[in-house]
């Protein structure tokens, strides 16, 4: 096929290696979020495909598992170049089904590059350990195995990057995988990765993607008795229900869930490399990141020309047709998160805060907001806002500045900018998060770096060596080479 006919030829589930439709009650209707424009439809998935899907990852298992990881990885080397021949087309396909800009679907196409990378490695990474025991005869070794089948949930803001991100480590690793995408994103977060991995050449039944709903299969994909691991990415009320029912099943849960960031501009920063950093740290993705930098913090010795700086930019920001290379801001994922972002910033404004610019909503697209004079009870404050909305909070010194940053129940990223770099290291160990960055943006993602949060925000991390952690499982195997003494 060619990828720029996905939407025709991966509108299916994709299991044991068949394409087939699903046999649910519904159709998931995918369109562009820009356009509206019917993009595929899908029936969901019914239960017993679900179970399908876990006992065809079962079966393939047992054989992938077994394979030498140097092959294995052969897979994910031929992806990258598949990824490499067909750049265009994929970028296509995640403008047209996410709303993503041109700018966005390169960045998330060169993350995919670098996980894919490193999953090549990560198929090497598991090792053994030999430790001593206190009989001499004894041999105590230690093993690094497949947890056997992994259960992917995976979202809609970078689908195609955020289903790969844990389905290549823990294949490369020996597992099968069953992939749950998103129901706005299902062909960029499930068909397109089954393809390109297809077409790498991994065996059937060792990944399978089923595309539906909770309120189709209830919580059968949590609940199955097949799968040991289950990596969530998504909202904190979802993830906490994952965790709970998977808790109830004796299952491990990966779960990177939301945050609600905040870039710290401190007294001696740079203002104008600081605007920069929180312009696109709000705005990559009409703001729909779990990175992206909800609170901007600014001291009151830099306020008035960090103000005057960042409304200018963003007002210089152009919202529109996202596969308009000049555009910045493009469409909302759909019509219900326009309208939730839109009363958010009315009902915000109602209650005190004032709109240094104040966007209007045409469909899904939303232009951006900046608030301040924000009630220091606002809830706005301690939530995620996945949408075009800044705030600019003043402080003054640290002590206040830490205080406001860490008044969240979220702890995933986040930024603070000094001259004094030592300073922001200082800083920025004091402040509750998994992840933060001196004298950078909030929304980052290497592949050899541990990535989660704390607080609401996560249990557990991926990435790199975290990837051997989340999807393998630790096996003692000792070897008696003489005769053990038995007292009775």
């Amino acid at each position: 096929m060619s990828y720029s006919a996905a939407f025709k030829d991966l509108a299916y589930q994709y299991i044991d290696g068949r394409w087939r439709p699903g046999t649910g009650s519904w159709d998931i209707v995918d369109f562009n979020p820009y356009d509206g424009e019917k993009l595929a439809s899908i029936t969901v998935a019914g239960v017993d495909e679900v179970d399908e899907a876990y006992r065809a990852a079962e079966r393939a298992q047992a054989a992938w598992g077994s394979t030498n990881p140097y092959t294995r990885r052969l897979v994910f080397e031929r992806a990258l170049r598949i990824i490499d021949d067909h750049e265009d087309e994929l970028a296509s396909v995640i403008m047209a089904e996410c709303g993503g800009t041109a700018l966005k679907a390169g960045f998330e196409l060169h993350l995919v590059r670098e996980f894919l990378r490193d999953a090549i490695q990560i198929a090497l990474r598991p090792e053994g350990r030999i430790l001593p025991s206190p009989d001499d005869t004894r041999e105590n070794r230690l093993y690094r195995l497949p947890v056997g089948v992994v259960g992917v949930i995976s979202p809609f803001n970078f689908p195609f990057l955020l289903s790969l991100k844990s389905v290549a480590p823990a294949l490369a690793l020996g597992n099968a995988v069953v992939l749950k995408p998103h129901q706005n994103t299902p062909v960029c977060g499930g068909g397109l990765l089954a393809k390109v991995l297809e077409d790498a050449g991994l065996p059937p039944g060792v990944l399978n993607v089923l595309v539906t709903d909770i309120a189709e299969i209830g919580d059968a994909l949590i609940e199955h008795p097949v799968p040991k691991v289950l990596s969530f990415t998504g909202s904190d009320k979802v993830g906490r229900h994952v965790a709970t029912v998977a808790a109830s099943h004796f299952k491990r849960v990966v779960l990177e869930l939301g945050g609600n960031s905040a870039l710290v501009v401190l007294d001696d920063a740079d203002v104008d490399y600081a605007v920069d950093a929180a312009v696109f740290s709000r705005f990559i993705h009409q703001g729909q990141v779990c990175m992206a930098a909800n609170r901007v913090l600014v001291d009151r010795s830099v306020l008035d020309e960090f103000t005057e700086k960042f409304v200018a930019r963003v007002k210089s920001l152009k919202v529109g047709d996202p596969s308009d290379p000049a555009t910045h801001i493009g469409p909302l994922i759909n019509s219900g998160q326009a309208e939730a972002i839109t009363s958010l910033v009315e009902q915000t404004v109602a209650d005190g805060a004032t709109a240094l610019v104040r966007g209007r909503t045409v469909g899904t697209l939303v232009e951006p907001s900046v608030l301040t004079d924000l009630p220091e009870d606002s809830p706005v404050l301690r939530q995620e806002i996945f949408g075009p909305v800044a705030l600019i909070i003043p402080f003054s010194g640290e002590e206040e500045a830490l205080r406001i940053a860490n008044a969240t129940p979220y702890g995933l990223s986040g930024a603070v900018h000094t001259k004094d770099v030592e300073r922001g290291v200082r800083f920025a160990q004091r402040v509750e998060t998994g992840m933060i960055h001196v004298n950078d943006g909030t929304v980052h993602d290497e592949a050899i770096v541990p990535f989660g949060g704390e607080k609401h925000s996560g249990l557990g991390r991926l990435n790199g060596d975290a990837m051997v952690d989340a999807f393998t499982t630790t096996k003692w195997i000792s070897v008696q080479h003489g005769r053990s003494a038995f007292p009775f």
